[in-house]
């Protein structure tokens, strides 16, 4: 897909099919998070495919969605906080990095062909122990994996005028 087609196509999905999201599409998703632009290339996130039915499960606790836990993958990503850049008050980026390198994901995703929805109302710390992550690594997002059971519908957006403004 070009990439303004993919911007064009990119909707978050609730309903999935239980096809196997294949692996030459991971890879190709995974080099496209790898290249997310980061505050001085720290990278200080890593993101995880979650495919083992057990692990999957325990995810959907913390998210009790029915569309969620029916997806054949589930995707999460987690800063960590010591390899984060930090602003000049002190506090770092991490989510920031993080969600750059989501949206990349989710953007890899849409042009091929899959589906995904952005999750952060999630209980972060459950998150964390159910994926077993090094006590450094926080839950950031998580997002179900898989490909559209049906076509989402029409959304809207604010007139370009209300979010976006060249100043001369």
């Amino acid at each position: 897909m070009e990439f303004y087609d993919v911007i064009g196509k990119r909707r978050s999905i609730r309903s999935y099919k239980p096809d196997p999201v294949p692996d030459e599409a991971l890879r190709r998703i995974g080099e496209a998070v790898r290249s997310a632009p980061t505050a001085c290339n720290r990278q200080p996130y890593k993101m995880w495919i979650v495919r083992n039915p057990e692990k999957r499960a325990a995810l959907a606790k913390v998210y009790a969605q029915k569309w969620f836990a029916e997806a054949p993958a589930i995707a999460v990503i987690a800063g960590r906080e010591s390899e984060a850049w930090r602003r000049l008050e002190g506090d770092t980026i991490v989510n920031v990095d993080a969600a750059i390198a989501m949206e990349h994901f989710m953007l890899a995703a849409t042009a091929e062909g899959l589906g995904w929805c952005w999750i952060c109302a999630f209980r972060r710390a459950e998150a964390d122990k159910a994926l077993g992550l090094d006590p450094e690594y926080h839950a950031v997002a998580l997002s179900p994996l898989g490909y559209p059971a049906g076509e989402p519908g029409a959304f809207s957006r604010k007139p370009l005028n209300e979010l976006f403004e060249v100043v001369d």
